[in-house]
C-alpha cells in the first residue's frame, strides 16, 4: 500500500480462509450464487454466437451441475473456473485456478466470455476489477456479473444494531456494507464496456430464527470480512437479543423471519468497431411529432393554442 492508496475496506485474507473452511459443504448453501448463475446462462443462451474461451470467476462449487449449465457447455469450446479459495478450486466442476479478482492473471484479449456469478462485492476496487476483466476480453467479448445490493440483509443489520445499542450503548459494524442500488450500467461504462445493462432481482428467504440465517451465511462463506471489524466477537447474548428484535419486527404470521437479498445483475461487451453506436445528436431524419401524429410546439407555447 502506498501513501496515496486508500485503506482496504475488506480483509481478503480472512475472506479466503472463510471460503476455505466452507468449501466442503458450500454446495448445500449456494442457492444465491446458483440463482445468479442460472440467470447469466439465460443471457448467454440469448447471444446468437458461440464462444471459444470463457472463464467463470467465483460462485463456488456445483454451478455447472444444474440443467441450465448444459446450455453453457454447448456454446463454449473451452471453459475454466476460478476462485479466491484454493480449497474451493479442488471442488469445481471444470479446470480451475486459484486467483485474486483484484489481480487477474489473464492475458489481454485472451477470453471471449467472462461470468462472475458471485464474489465481486468483496473486492476493494470494483471499478479496477471491471477494467481488468474488460482488458482480458477480446473485442466484442461478453461479460456478466451478479453481486448483492445495498438492501441485502437489511433486517439482520437493523436487528444487530438495535440489540448492540441496548446491550452496550454503542454500535459496531457487524454486517459488511454492500453496493447500493447505484447505476451499475454506468459503472460498466466507466470501465470501458459497451452497451452496458443492469437490473435488480429481489429475493426473500424465510427462516425459523436468526441462527438458521447465520448458519446459511457461514455455509456460503458470506459473513463479514471488514478490515476495520470489531475485535471483540459478537456474543451469544447479542445474537439472542438480535433474534428477539428480528422476530418482533420482521416475522410473518407463522413466526418465521424474512431475510431480504437484493441481487444486482449487470452485463456489457468489450468494445468492437462493428457494434451498434448511438446516433449523433441532430442526425435524426424524422420528427417525433410526425410519428405521434401531433403538432410540434416551441418550449414556451401552451397546449390548446
Amino acid at each position: 500500500m502506498t501513501a496515496n492508496t486508500p485503506p482496504a475496506l475488506f480483509d481478503r485474507d480472512l475472506l479466503r480462509r472463510r471460503r476455505d473452511r466452507s468449501a466442503r459443504t458450500m454446495t448445500d448453501y449456494n442457492f444465491l450464487a446458483q440463482r445468479s448463475f442460472d440467470d447469466m446462462v439465460d443471457r448467454v443462451a440469448s447471444v446468437t454466437r458461440d464462444f471459444d474461451r470463457a472463464a467463470i470467476l467465483g460462485g463456488g462449487p456445483g454451478l455447472l451441475a444444474a440443467d441450465t449449465a448444459a446450455v453453457l457447455r454447448t456454446k463454449v469450446k473451452w471453459l475454466c473456473r476460478a476462485d479466491l479459495s484454493p480449497r474451493i478450486t479442488t471442488r469445481l466442476d471444470a479446470p480451475a485456478l486459484a486467483l485474486d479478482e483484484e489481480c487477474l492473471p489473464f492475458a489481454p484479449e485472451s477470453l471471449d466470455l467472462v461470468l462472475a456469478p458471485w464474489g465481486l462485492h468483496w473486492t476493494n476496487d470494483l471499478p479496477g476489477a471491471l477494467v481488468q476483466i474488460n482488458h482480458a476480453l477480446k473485442p466484442d467479448g461478453f461479460f456478466a456479473c451478479a453481486l448483492p445490493g445495498g438492501a441485502t440483509l437489511t433486517e439482520l443489520r437493523q436487528s444487530l444494531m438495535a440489540a448492540e445499542g441496548e446491550l452496550t450503548g454503542g454500535v459496531s459494524a457487524r454486517v459488511s456494507p454492500l453496493a447500493g442500488t447505484f447505476d451499475m450500467a454506468a459503472l460498466l461504462q466507466r470501465a470501458g464496456f459497451a452497451m452496458p445493462v443492469a437490473d435488480i432481482d429481489r429475493v426473500t428467504v424465510r427462516y425459523d430464527h436468526i441462527f438458521a440465517l447465520m448458519a446459511d451465511l457461514r455455509g456460503m462463506g458470506e459473513t463479514s470480512v471488514l478490515a476495520d471489524r470489531p475485535r471483540n466477537p459478537a456474543s451469544r447474548a447479542l445474537f439472542a437479543r438480535a433474534g428477539q428484535i428480528y422476530a418482533d419486527r420482521f416475522a410473518d404470521p407463522d413466526g418465521r423471519i424474512r431475510a431480504s437479498f437484493e441481487i444486482i445483475h449487470a452485463a456489457g461487451w468489450a468494445p468492437h468497431p462493428d457494434q451498434p453506436k448511438p446516433k449523433r445528436p441532430g442526425s435524426a431524419t424524422h420528427r417525433l411529432a410526425d410519428a405521434l401524429g401531433t403538432r410540434e410546439r416551441s418550449l414556451g407555447e401552451k397546449a390548446g393554442r
